[in-house]
Parts: C-alpha cells; structure tokens; sequence
C-alpha cells in the first residue's frame, strides 16, 4: 500500500510541476506587458524598464520561472496593482465562498444523483428509466451559465422564490471558517442559516445539474453492468431478498467509479465556477478571476491557474489512494 501510496503521490508531483510549466509560458506568450500596465499608458520607456526590472521581467525565461515557483510556495502569489493587493490575501478572502458554492453544488449534485439512479434501478421500471436518461442526457448538454440566467429569469424575476444576484446575503456576526452555513449553524443561528442556504441555492443547483447528469449516466451504466454478473444470478437463486441483494452487493460493486468521478467533479467545481459566480454576483474566485482578466492583472490570473491545478490534482490524489484502500484490484496493478 505504501508503494502505491508513493507512486501517486510522485504522479501529482510531476503533474503539479506540468501545470506550472504551462501557466507560466502561456501568460508570458500574451500580448500584453504588465510593466506597462503597472506603470500607466503616459509613462515613459525609462519609467517602464525601471519597472519591468522591478517585476524581474528582464531576467531570462528559465531564472523567471524559479523564482516564480519558489516564490509561490513560499506564500508570495503576487501583488496586485490593479487592487493594489497581495494576490494571496484576495484568493484567500474569497476562498470561503467559492468552497461553499462548490461544496452544496457537488452536494445536490452526487447526492441527488446516487439516490434517484439507485431507486430506478431497484424498482426496475421501464418509463421512470427512460425518464431519467433523458433528463441526464438534457442535462450534461446545458450550460451552466445558461442555466443560470434561466433560473433567475423563472424562480427570481417571474416567481420571486429566489433571491436575484446580490450575492451570499448578510454575513454572520462572527466568522470563523468563512462559510455562511456553517458559522450560522456554530452560532446556534437557524434562520440565519436558513437565509445563506436560501441564497445559495440558484447558484449550487445551476452548477450541479451538469454533474448530477454526468453521475447518473455512469451510476446507471455500472449499475446495468453489474446486475448482469453471474453472482447476482446466484445470489437470487440462494433466495436473498431483493432489496438485499442490491443494496449490499450489486451498489458496493458499481459505486466505486461513481466514487471516483465524483471526486474530480468536486476538485473541478472547488477550482471556481466562473461563469455562473459572476452572474449571480457570487464575491468568490471565480469573481475575482474575471475582473482579473478584465484588468489584465497578469498575478490574479497566473495564481488562480496554480491554485486550480493544486486542487484538482490534490482531490485526486486523495480519490485515487481511497479507491486504492477499498479496492485491492487498483493496488495490485
């Protein structure tokens, strides 16, 4: 166990190193000089070579890019002139909010997925499946985005059930993690819990749909394919019950892919939600990541590149050595 152990983790670490190698080459391949931004459209070429050897810009490509990874893992991410900010303190203070997006998301997503692909299964009913492969299918081809512009034009503009985009809601008085939901359930506060669940829920539930297709695509499939083993044959002709059988054999046999996907559908959604962040005026990376680009802040963007590839490769990681814990199978090869 220990050597697949370590051979994963050398994986994320050469993995990590690529996408580092490929954020920093591909921001330094754009069009555009940060020391000319940093010291305004009227500044002279003295001011702006004084800036770019500031910025270390005039060392060679290969020096540029140690001190970028020393610098980073160090805790130095950048500063940013456009919010005239630490980069770190930015991400760090919008972090929270992301988390919790991602988190419910992924939540309404797996959770939703598992209980709904497992209860067709069991009932074995012909219409209820055709139901619910054409909602998965409807349901991996539509936007995020899109569906998040759809949401608040029918449960906010027209309904008013929702909250329009104005964010996460009031902040709790104290804050120790940063997640609404959470501080508000530490501080005893239901009804204050209840508004952050209640702002969150367009945003989580335009992100999750994706996903929620994807899982019940792939539980279903394994679900079909295991059901179909010699042993489940066996095992109904020893008489065990149903219900039994397919709660605690055929699921344990064809969750583990479902387990797996789901990890990664985690990391991706952690790394910020773009898009549907913005639309909903959501103050969390993904946010921040777009005024970023908009301001052409050449630190935001290259540390939100980082910090994305950490995180999917981190939950990964963990994915793989848990699916290498419960599988003998995957240690063994």
């Amino acid at each position: 166990m220990m050597n697949f152990i370590l051979a994963r983790i050398g994986s994320a670490i050469v993995t990590i190193f690529g996408a580092s190698v490929l954020a920093f080459v591909v921001l330094r391949a754009v069009p555009t000089n940060p020391a000319r931004l940093i010291a305004g459209p009227f500044a002279n070429d003295e001011v702006i070579a004084q800036v770019t050897a500031n910025l270390g810009l005039d060392q060679p490509l290969p020096v540029q890019y140690f001190d970028y990874i020393v610098s980073f893992f160090g805790g130095d991410w950048g500063f940013s002139y456009s919010a005239g900010q630490p980069v770190l303190s930015q991400i760090t203070a919008r972090l929270p909010a992301s988390a919790e997006l991602a988190l419910y998301a992924f939540l309404f997503a797996f959770i939703g997925a598992v209980l709904i692909t497992v209860l067709v299964s069991f009932l074995k009913s012909r219409w209820l499946d055709r139901l619910l492969r054409v909602i998965s299918f409807v349901s991996v081809g539509i936007p995020p985005f899109w569906l998040a512009l759809l949401f608040l034009m029918v449960f906010f503009e027209q309904l008013g059930w929702f909250p329009g985009p104005v964010g996460r809601g009031p902040a709790p008085e104290v804050i120790p993690t940063g997640i609404y939901t959470i501080d508000y359930l530490l501080a005893g506060d239901l009804s204050g819990f209840g508004t952050a669940f209640y702002h969150l829920t367009l945003p989580a539930l335009a992100l999750a749909l994706g996903p929620f297709g994807y899982l019940v695509r792939l539980l279903r499939a394994n679900l079909l394919d295991v059901i179909n083993e010699p042993f489940v044959t066996v095992l109904h002709a020893k008489g065990v019950a149903p219900i039994s059988a397919h709660f605690s054999h055929i699921l344990p046999n064809a969750f583990m892919p479902t387990l797996t996907a789901g990890g990664l559908i985690l990391a991706q959604l952690l790394g910020g939600s773009v898009l549907v962040e913005r639309i909903f005026m959501w103050p969390g990376i993904g946010t921040l990541v777009i005024d970023g680009i908009l301001r052409q802040d050449y630190a935001v963007v290259q540390a939100f590149i980082m910090l994305s590839a950490i995180i999917y490769i981190g939950v990964n990681l963990l994915v793989d050595i848990l699916y290498g814990y419960v599988d003998p199978r995957v240690r063994r090869s």
